[in-house]
């Protein structure tokens, strides 16, 4: 199963399960497009250079470009991050710790910060916490704040027109005329209009 595929399955988890709102998420995305079409260079509130440059190369492994759209970090999830950061002050300690964590692993393993790692050794890393079912207690602190990582890249990459487009998502569409639910689908639910 690719990776683009199991973030999408992890979307569709009720919204409930979300640390933040749809219209914080909307605002979010609204600032980061807002400055990228001001051609302004984005200057981050909460990350620093170093940190906003692996959040960068992070979120475009977690989402990278396709066939289909670009990746995250062409749509403007870095800034989002930011933008939530400091929106939710409870998250930067870990968020900023997470960071740092990546980077002493790296040295750790590789004598290398994760930006000057090779791609085998940050997949090496991250596959250690990518998959929390398989990780090594050793590596619980990772584990955590990648799948907070993950989960912030994937809201705010689908909450853009990019990963609206790659969702190849129907709604919000108007229709001509309404003809209810189609009876396949009420029959499916077990219901009718009766």
């Amino acid at each position: 199963m690719k990776r683009r595929d199991v973030l999408k399955i992890l979307l569709s988890a009720p919204a409930a399960t979300m640390v933040w709102t749809d219209a914080e998420a909307m605002q979010a995305v609204s600032a980061a497009q807002t400055a990228r079409a001001a051609a302004e260079p984005f200057v981050p509130k909460f990350f620093t250079a170093t940190e906003l440059r692996l959040v960068r190369v992070l979120a475009d492994i977690v989402i990278p470009k396709d066939e289909r759209s670009g990746s995250a970090t062409d749509a403007g999830v870095p800034e989002f991050m930011d933008f939530m950061m400091i929106e939710q002050p409870a998250r930067q300690v870990a968020m900023r710790g997470g960071l740092a964590w990546l980077d002493r692993e790296c040295q750790l393993r590789f004598d290398k910060m994760f930006l000057d790692c090779s791609g085998a050794q940050r997949t090496a890393v991250l596959d250690d916490i990518a998959w929390p079912a398989k990780a090594q207690p050793e590596f619980a602190h990772g584990v955590a704040f990648f799948n907070s990582f993950r989960d912030l890249t994937a809201a705010g990459f689908w909450t853009t027109r990019m990963g609206i487009d790659d969702l190849q998502y129907l709604g919000n569409r108007s229709v001509a005329r309404w003809n209810g639910c189609p009876d396949a689908a009420l029959k499916k639910l077990g219901v009718s209009y009766d």
